[in-house]
């Protein structure tokens, strides 16, 4: 039977404090969210740890651009984005039992997956892709590292003319000056997602995928710290946000 609503998915590669992913199904009129340090992986065999945060508002999950200050500062890039189907008669109790198995249909990740629970606090998962014709033993972070909505890599998203803002309602706990860091480790970063993409490309005798021009060199020269033009919105809040 089709569902009469599809529900949005998404994955945010957020780089705050530490890079990590964050993996949001709509629910509810919410984004049920899990914080997954090293991305999803297409290997059957590779079990991912997904640390199970706040929920967000749904408008989050379009959200692409630059959280200036507060809680979890940083770049966050769209890196996937698509729908997502249960394949369970009833998501909420799935929830509570710990075993939510499900199939997405984004631009980079497809097919059957699983939410494994794993601790009595309900905050740590696994997150782990099921054999199908969607599985292999690409390294889709290495292989696509750039956005779905932008097509470019974190510095591309620093050099908007007017990136899209976040405004955290949070005080962050890490000292000032923060973000000035992270957008010097934005910078390695891409270069790094440059050559890591082409050269495992080449590896396995496909292209990357198509991004944007503008690289790494030309953020180095400005070296500008992202300023709170752009859009504004609400935060949600982020009590256990891994940062």
């Amino acid at each position: 039977m089709r569902r009469k609503k599809d529900l949005f998915f998404c994955v945010q590669k957020h780089l705050a404090s530490h890079l990590h992913y964050d993996f949001r199904l709509e629910h509810d009129g919410v984004l049920l969210s899990w914080a997954v340090p090293k991305g999803p992986s297409l290997d059957p065999t590779v079990k991912r740890l997904a640390m199970h945060v706040e929920d967000h508002p749904l408008e989050y999950g379009e959200f692409e651009g630059l959280i200036p200050e507060g809680y979890g500062a940083g770049i966050v890039m769209l890196w996937d984005r698509g729908t997502w189907e249960p394949l369970v008669d009833d998501v909420a109790a799935a929830l509570k039992k710990g075993d939510l198995k499900l199939r997405l249909d984004g631009v980079k990740l497809k097919g059957s997956w699983a939410l494994i629970r794993t601790s009595g606090d309900g905050r740590s998962w696994l997150l782990l892709k099921h054999r199908d014709e969607w599985a292999g033993p690409l390294d889709i972070a290495a292989f696509a590292p750039t956005s779905v909505k932008s097509g470019g890599y974190f510095t591309d998203i620093i050099e908007e003319q007017a990136p899209a803002i976040w405004t955290s309602n949070r005080a962050a706990k890490s000292a000032p000056g923060g973000l000035g860091k992270i957008v010097e480790r934005a910078i390695a970063i891409t270069e790094e997602e440059k050559k890591g993409a082409l050269a495992y490309a080449r590896a396995a005798g496909a292209k990357p995928a198509a991004t944007k021009t503008k690289g790494a060199s030309k953020a180095r020269s400005t070296r500008r710290k992202p300023g709170a033009s752009g859009r504004a919105a609400r935060s949600p809040g982020a009590k256990d946000r891994p940062r």
